[in-house]
């Protein structure tokens, strides 16, 4: 939980109390009308948090309410945390941004790139340049994603899945460096913004930088120094109890238990999370609470602090939280009212570089990103706010982009 130190009244930090009560009642109303079993919302400011609440049932099979300390899957919200962590080798000089990532990984040197990874026939070409750690981090790096790998149909996807490419949850991240050292680039490295397993290779590039495994370093490096005890790879036996279920919607309305903690009857899964896994990823594989989260998250507002300790530099959090792409590369999408649209990216971050018709107040230099099971959380310098909303349920709740306006609203003029 949080410590009253990082708490605050909400006048304290100039938000309006009223204005935080319609977070509450967005996200009730989420819940009463069976579109989300459940959910924790967060909000801080200058350091603060002044709104935490949890609303629903964390496990509805066994009528279980959520709690604040409910443990989530934040899948995808686990890059900025590893690239904090490549941050910290930086700084320590055991890596650098510009680098190529064959000086730290030899197996991906000299790969080759797909002349059109759309095409009936793969034919390959020499790459421009060789990929660098910084294009691991901003998804500049030509690697595929997992709907290519996964389901693809091109020549290239298939060659994927000839190679090994859709079992990587069964291999280690040694062993996964061996396979991509097979694989042609989709893209000529800097060429293009692709949403790929990148961020997966930054887990071995720690290791090899640090001499520890990567979920050791996380907890040397971050997790103990932040007071992040509830976040890891898998959740302990003796906390299960606080594993929040998974959900989708039902055909007919209302919601249905995809997986379960403890598993379930019909179609609903036992839980991958009580046991560390083999493959560390540094993409999607960690856990965390909504306390845990947001003290990485002021700790990345507060430019490398949380409650006057440091952890990571200002200029590091400043590198890591401003866009890299050039103009040409930023994913706009034609459509504003789209979610991506107007965002650039930075390191393991998206960045607002544009503001659109997705959420009018969403401001330039925001910055954040997403886990695929309905986490997200996102911090505006400028307004020194942080805004954590946590749910577990597929597809992507519309909670988070409800309730961004509101936390915008609660602002006190002054």
């Amino acid at each position: 939980m949080l410590n009253s130190n990082l708490t605050a009244a909400p006048h304290k930090i100039g938000l309006s109390e009223k204005q935080l009560g319609c977070i509450s009642a967005t996200a009730q109303k989420f819940v009463d009308e069976e579109r989300l079993a459940g959910a924790v919302t967060l909000v801080a400011r200058r350091g603060k948090v002044a709104h935490f609440e949890a609303f629903g049932m964390m496990d509805v099979e066994t009528n279980k309410p959520m709690q604040k300390d409910t443990i989530f899957r934040i899948y995808s919200m686990t890059k900025p945390i590893a690239a904090a962590a490549v941050m910290i080798l930086c700084e320590k000089g055991k890596l650098q941004l510009d680098t190529p990532v064959s000086i730290y990984l030899p197996e991906l040197g000299g790969l080759k790139v797909a002349k059109d990874p759309d095409a009936e026939t793969l034919v390959v070409v020499e790459s421009d340049r060789e990929m660098t750690v910084q294009d691991l981090m901003q998804h500049t790096a030509g690697l595929p994603g997992a709907a290519r790998y996964m389901a693809g149909q091109t020549a290239v996807d298939k060659y994927y899945r000839k190679v090994g490419l859709h079992r990587l949850h069964a291999c280690n991240l040694q062993e996964i460096i061996k396979i991509l050292g097979k694989i042609p680039l989709l893209y000529q490295p800097g060429s293009k913004w692709h949403y790929s397993i990148a961020a997966d290779v930054l887990g071995r590039l720690i290791e090899v930088a640090s001499g520890q495994s990567f979920d050791v370093f996380l907890a040397e490096q971050i997790f103990q120094p932040l007071g992040m005890h509830d976040t890891g790879f898998y959740v302990p036996e003796e906390k299960i109890d606080r594993f929040a279920g998974m959900y989708g919607p039902k055909p007919s309305g209302g919601l249905q238990a995809i997986e379960a903690p403890e598993g379930g009857t019909g179609n609903v899964s036992k839980t991958s999370f009580k046991q560390k896994p083999k493959f560390l990823s540094a993409g999607g594989g960690l856990v965390s609470t909504a306390a845990d989260f947001a003290r990485f998250c002021l700790m990345l507002a507060d430019k490398g602090t949380l409650a006057g300790k440091r952890l990571m530099k200002a200029e590091s959090v400043e590198l890591m939280t401003r866009n890299h792409l050039p103009e040409h590369l930023i994913p706009l999408d034609k459509k504003p009212e789209t979610r991506y649209a107007g965002l650039g990216f930075g390191l393991g971050v998206s960045v607002r570089v544009q503001q659109t018709d997705w959420i009018p107040d969403s401001q330039v230099g925001e910055y954040g990103w997403i886990g695929g099971t309905s986490t997200e959380f996102w911090i505006s310098p400028r307004d020194e706010l942080v805004a954590i909303t946590l749910a577990q349920h597929i597809p992507f709740s519309e909670l988070s982009d409800k309730t961004k306006p509101l936390v915008y609203a609660a602002i006190l003029k002054e």
